[in-house]
């Protein structure tokens, strides 16, 4: 069995330095955690690409919530992608939906085509985020996103309220999920959660506050992003 992958927010390269350091896998990075996560400016992202070696994927989200806004809104977040983009960033977080519940599919192709975009890119890889726990119906918004280019992940917690309550939904849906992107369970995660998810064969997980010992008030603490590799990294018994 592979390790169990584990993404931690990061705000700034202290944070980035840390996470790494506790033996995180993949970096988050966003800015404005009051808004739950926006897009990290351009220079933020090189001081922290330069600072840390590990995977590390970037938010594109310029406000809270998850819709998109209009097509002036669209194009400004297009132009930040593009500059994280030509600054280096290869791997992404994204998602919105309409106000019917449904994947925004014009943003996430707008923004798509603008991070895939040029000569002897590679495709990039990215996360659909929690916006599917915002979803009308889930299995629905799978199905309008299944075949795109380089999603490999949904961050979800089963529901809008965290994992305590979509707990039920993720050990459901590890169960009956065909091959395609798998989930990262985050939202309200915490380390007595990770027995069923793993029994139920969950292996990536997604930490920002739980990463903080003195939560958002402070900074990724090496110890406590310790704590969930060492955690994770438990044999999980069979049957």
């Amino acid at each position: 069995m592979s390790r169990p992958l584990l993404e931690v927010i990061a705000l700034d390269v202290a944070d980035a330095v840390a996470a790494q350091v506790g033996g995180a896998d993949r970096l988050e990075l966003v800015t404005d955690m009051a808004a739950d996560g926006l897009s990290p400016s351009r220079e933020t992202f090189a001081a922290v690409r330069s600072a840390v070696d590990i995977p590390l994927r970037v938010m594109l989200r310029a406000s809270d919530g998850f819709a998109c806004g209009g097509a002036a809104a669209l194009d400004a977040l297009c132009t930040r992608a593009a500059a994280l983009r030509a600054e280096g960033a290869d791997e992404f977080v994204l998602g919105f939906l309409t106000p019917d519940g449904l994947a925004d599919l014009a943003a996430v192709r707008a923004l798509m085509d603008v991070i895939s975009a040029g000569p002897g890119l590679d495709e990039s890889r990215w996360t659909f985020h929690r916006a599917i726990d915002r979803a009308a119906d889930r299995g629905a918004l799978r199905r309008q996103l299944e075949g795109l280019p380089g999603l490999d992940t949904y961050l979800t917690a089963g529901s809008p309220a965290g994992v305590d309550d979509g707990l039920p939904v993720l050990v459901d849906e590890a169960a009956h999920m065909a091959a395609g992107p798998r989930n990262m369970v985050g939202g309200g995660l915490r380390l007595d959660h990770l027995p069923a998810l793993r029994a139920a064969g969950i292996d990536a997980f997604h930490i920002g506050g739980a990463a903080r010992a003195s939560g958002w008030d402070g900074p990724v603490d090496i110890a406590s992003v310790h704590q969930w590799r060492a955690a994770l990294d438990e044999v999980v018994p069979v049957g």
